[in-house]
């Protein structure tokens, strides 16, 4: 037993030093940190679903303004031409 121990036991240290040297573990801090950086990013490239709602009842409010103002104005060449 101890000599597959100390056979396999350089290989054993090289995988553990490289996985120190890689970093292929992460500590709760780095991902705390990872994470805020990944929510400010989401933060300036995307919008809430409220913000997407409060637009979508802008725009709709918007197109009801420009369909009154089209009324009017078909309106008004009606009554121009008479």
């Amino acid at each position: 037993m101890e000599r597959y121990i100390s056979r396999y036991l350089p290989v054993g240290i090289v995988c553990v030093a490289l996985i120190f040297q890689y970093n292929l573990f992460v500590t709760p801090e780095r991902l705390e940190v990872k994470h805020r950086e990944i929510l400010s990013d989401i933060a300036q490239n995307y919008s809430t679903k409220e913000q997407y709602n409060d637009l979508k009842v802008q725009l709709s409010n918007m197109q009801a303004k420009i369909d009154k103002i089209y009324d009017v104005i078909i309106e008004g060449g009606k009554h121009d031409t008479n």
